[in-house]
């Protein structure tokens, strides 16, 4: 089953001469299939034929000066999408090479020669020719009939030629080599999970765990007459600040000629117009300054205005489009315009399970934004590579702020020469072909990065010198210490999980600490002195969704998902499949919410990155997602419910615990993060009501005046606790007149609790006693020690990231409660896991429940890779007595633990009535198996 880099590699000298070649004449580029009606360029979209080299025979064939009889591809496109290369082997299972990732259905890595005919039309002669091609992984070489031009290599841009007088009117063979091959070591961090060799590597700009390391041409591709023009590389600078506007340009000679600069509109409406007869220089670089004028507007998420500007020297014209706007670090906060900006930010980590490539168009990043906007995200960064130019162009359109990052994710920074230099070309290479983006903001050196943190440094002092534009750091957190605990000297922002003071995200808190909505992080953040922006939160995993398998009609096939289906199938457990999708779903829903609201909380905070809002499919078949890798909704929680607690504007609450009960004081403090805009006279309207609707208690308060940033201290709502039954209220926020409110529930017990004193039920926690009641057609309620018992640690969160990526963690994913059974009926709950389960998950064990013919009250949903049946309540007939088992401590301490006192309350009720009529039957035998 295991499939090698030497079985890819031998594909060619056999199975590549399975050639079938069109007539060379259906490759040729006639003249007037020149685009755009223009006789300058001249598209090389469309049939190629390609043969596949491993063993590096093409250059010693002279394969680029004879007629390929290679198999046919069109380009753009890839060989996965052409279906060439060595076909799949695996079987859907449950081992580290199917839940790896996606599995591609062909894989090729290695040389590719791809050929093609063209004629050069008669207008074209002595004339300087450029070819260029937008995207390739990562070494391209191009040859001209029998002449080499040279080779580039890119993982993040575009691979450009100059063939100067080399293409004179006619027909001409042209062929590219590209080499997807790893050429530098320490690009990557190694994943160990891992036994195929060619999926270890994991930085996303070359990887198989999220695109794949795919061989071919994408975006645009021509040959262009070279306009080798004198002036070049117009670029707008904005300093709102000092209301300044720069404008540059490069220039082959000092201009002494008139210059005309104008700016209009993208509807062609001129707002600014001048002339100029002095400029200044820097080398070749010109520039000149000028007010800003009063007819630009600024671009940001609510107004993403673009411009296009004209210079114009003599006879020549050069354009570019640019968006108003300046990113800062002022005295630590994230400013954009002047005004303090919040990132609610998400990772893109090139998932796009189709085609297992970046798109290259911008209709299709469009509908990625627009689908994180309605989620109310206003920021993306994308993990260890640099997208396309469609993405920016996008991004600008509808104002999304991005985070582009070096194609680096390693542990050995500096220790290569080479890879360093190749990545200092690399950021040079992205401040220059995307640069005047106004959606890009920031940027790092890479992710996680370790080493040789001088080098780092070194970079960003360089790039802050080439393009102020964006801000600049080292890495993407680190966990090198001190480096990921402070920001670097050079760093003009810090992502981080934790600081020297602590932790800044909650993966830490959660499951170690009982349910308080008091909290934030300034404590451990409020000491950092530039932005902080805190580092992969979430990574809550999500049971596999297995209707999802039909919609991988691309290159990529779902094995991971597959076997996971056929595991179920095996243990009966396939028709519960959508239930663990939507439990433990909704208890990451729950866990991001409070998440993301103790970072809006945080007044030191400038922004978080989710990890991730939709399905991450590599490193272990990662499911942290809401939404699944096509950035679909799974059903869990729609966009305007997650922009109640993700958007612009979010009314806060604090107050300290989950569950009350009669004689507590509920205390709600309330507050808003307001990054939107300001807002005077407002009305906050707080509103507690009960499962039924009834209003429990409603106030206004009015008169207050929202700035930009943390508007705290805005009144309290108090409600004094005193019922007679347990239930489930709900405690809502809304900022009258507008669309952003919030909502939390409240769950609220009474202190005492009685049953009939004629109750008929045994409780112990003793397995012999209870064996021995149940022997004399007892009604028997055992809770024992669940410290005694064979299972599952008990936990309230679910899996982090993966259980395959990260196996030694107790890897259980949130509970599966029937709450429509009688034994719940006295406790208030949903199907899923809720805050008042807290203290019940973690005083507990999940009982195995393979080998019972059992269906639990309470399941706890097991990770995919086992799926083992799991249970902490359940029912059951044990020779002539009746039982109902608790692995949930309800026994002890219960003064303290309301909930707990509630349960068993419930239980005990349920089971004294006449509904009380196990169908499940086990033996003493097998109750006692569930002994340590």
């Amino acid at each position: 089953m295991k499939r090698t880099l030497n079985k890819i590699a031998k594909i060619t000298l056999l199975g590549c001469i399975m050639i079938l070649l069109h007539s060379c004449s259906d490759n040729i580029i006639k003249s007037e299939q020149i685009k755009n009606n223009s006789d300058q360029i001249i598209d090389l979209a469309g049939k190629w034929n390609v043969r596949l080299d491993s063993l590096n025979q093409g250059v010693e064939k002279e394969w680029f000066n004879s007629k390929l009889e290679g198999l046919e591809i069109t380009l753009p496109g890839t060989l996965d999408e052409a279906k060439i290369g060595a076909e799949d082997t695996l079987t859907p299972a449950l081992n580290n090479m199917v839940l790896s990732n996606l599995t591609r259905n062909h894989q090729y890595i290695g040389k590719a020669w791809y050929q093609k005919s063209i004629v050069i039309p008669k207008s074209w002669e002595d004339k300087d020719i450029e070819i260029g091609f937008e995207r390739i992984l990562w070494r391209s070489t191009l040859y001209i009939d029998s002449v080499k031009i040279g080779s580039k290599e890119s993982l993040v841009g575009s691979h450009e030629y100059n063939l100067k007088n080399l293409l004179q009117p006619g027909e001409h063979t042209l062929t590219v080599l590209i080499d997807n091959s790893d050429l530098y070591p320490n690009i990557n961090v190694i994943g160990n999970r891992y036994p195929l060799e060619v999926n270890q590597e994991m930085a996303h700009g070359y990887t198989n765990h999220t695109q794949i390391k795919w061989n071919g041409i994408l975006g645009e591709m021509h040959l262009r007459v070279s306009d080798n023009k004198d002036i070049k590389n117009l670029q707008i600078h904005s300093d709102i600040k000092n209301n300044n506007l720069k404008v540059s340009f490069n220039a082959k000679d000092q201009i002494t000629d008139e210059i005309e600069f104008r700016i209009e509109n993208l509807s062609g409406q001129i707002q600014f117009k001048t002339k100029l007869d002095k400029i200044e220089s820097d080398g070749d670089t010109m520039f000149f300054e000028l007010p800003i004028p009063s007819e630009l507007k600024t671009w940001d998420e609510f107004n993403p205005v673009l411009y296009k500007s004209t210079l114009k020297i003599r006879d020549q014209i050069i354009q570019t489009t640019f968006g108003h706007r300046e990113i800062k670090n002022e005295n630590a906060m994230l400013t954009l315009n002047g005004s303090r900006i919040f990132l609610r930010g998400n990772l893109e980590c090139v998932i796009f399970p189709l085609t297992g490539r970046p798109p290259m168009l911008e209709n299709e990043w469009m509908k990625l934004y627009e689908q994180a906007k309605n989620y109310g995200l206003n920021h993306i960064r994308f993990h260890s590579w640099c997208p396309p130019e469609a993405a920016f162009s996008a991004a600008d359109k509808i104002g999304m702020y991005l985070q582009v990052e070096l194609p680096h994710w390693s542990l050995k920074v500096g220790e290569d020469k080479r890879t360093t230099d190749f990545l200092k070309l690399e950021a040079d290479k992205i401040i220059e072909d995307y640069g005047h983006h106004p959606s890009f903001l920031m940027m790092t050196m890479g992710n996680e990065l370790e080493g040789d943190f001088s080098i780092l440094n070194s970079m960003v002092s360089t790039l802050k010198e080439k393009d102020s534009r964006h801000l600049y750091a080292t890495t993407s957190f680190s966990f090198q210490k001190p480096a990921g605990t402070r920001p670097e000297k050079e760093d003009e922002f810090f992502i981080a999980q934790w600081t020297e003071k602590g932790w800044i995200r909650g993966q830490g808190v959660f499951n170690d600490y009982s349910p308080s909505f008091e909290a934030d992080f300034n404590s451990k953040s409020e000491h950092i002195k530039v932005p902080l922006i805190s580092h992969e939160i979430g990574q809550y995993s999500v049971y596999p969704d297995i209707s999802e398998i039909e919609k991988y009609t691309g290159v990529l096939s779902p094995l991971n998902f597959i076997a996971v289906k056929n595991d179920l199938e095996q243990k009966g457990l396939l028709n519960l499949a959508s239930d663990f999708t939507q439990a433990s779903g909704k208890l990451a829903a729950m866990l991001y919410k409070e998440e993301i609201e103790r970072a809006l909380k945080t007044p030191s905070f400038d922004g978080f990155q989710l990890l991730q809002l939709q399905d991450f499919p590599g490193q272990g078949t990662a499911l942290v997602g809401l939404l699944n890798a096509f950035w679909e909704s799974k059903g869990i929680i729609s966009g305007e419910s997650f922009r109640e607690f993700n958007s612009a504007l979010v009314p806060l609450v604090r107050f300290d615990k989950a569950n009350y009960e009669s004689g507590d004081i509920l205390n709600v403090e309330l507050e808003v993060a307001n990054f939107y805009k300001e807002l005077k006279s407002q009305t906050l309207s707080v509103k507690l009501t009960s499962h039924t609707g009834e209003v429990i208690q409603e106030s206004q308060f009015e008169n207050i005046n929202l700035s930009i940033g943390n508007n705290i201290n805005l009144g309290n709502f108090k409600v004094d606790i005193d019922v007679d039954r347990a239930q489930e209220w709900t405690l809502s926020v809304a900022l009258e007149g507008t669309q952003f409110k919030n909502h939390w529930p409240v769950w609220v017990y009474p202190k005492r609790l009685s049953l009939d004193e004629n109750s008929i039920i045994e409780v112990t926690r003793s397995f012999k006693e209870a064996i021995k009641l149940l022997n004399e057609g007892k009604s028997v309620f055992l809770n024992p020690d669940y410290e005694q018992l064979k299972g599952v640690t008990g936990r309230f969160v679910p899996v982090f990231w993966s259980p395959v990526h990260f196996p030694d963690q107790p890897a259980t994913m949130g509970l599966l409660i029937d709450k429509e059974h009688k034994s719940l009926a006295q406790f208030p709950t949903q199907e899923f896991t809720q805050w008042q389960w807290w203290d019940l998950c973690k005083n507990s064990k999940s009982i195995i429940l393979d080998d019972l013919d059992i269906e639990p009250v309470v399941r706890v949903i097991d990770n995919f890779v086992t799926n083992r049946s799991l249970g902490t309540l359940f029912e059951a007939k044990v020779g002539e007595g009746k039982l109902f088992f608790s692995s949930m401590d309800v026994s002890t301490n219960l003064d303290n633990r309301p909930a707990a006192r509630q349960l068993k309350y419930s239980i005990l009720k349920y089971m004294n009535s006449k509904a009380f009529a196990p169908n499940q039957k086990i033996t003493p035998k097998e109750l006692l198996n569930i002994l340590q």
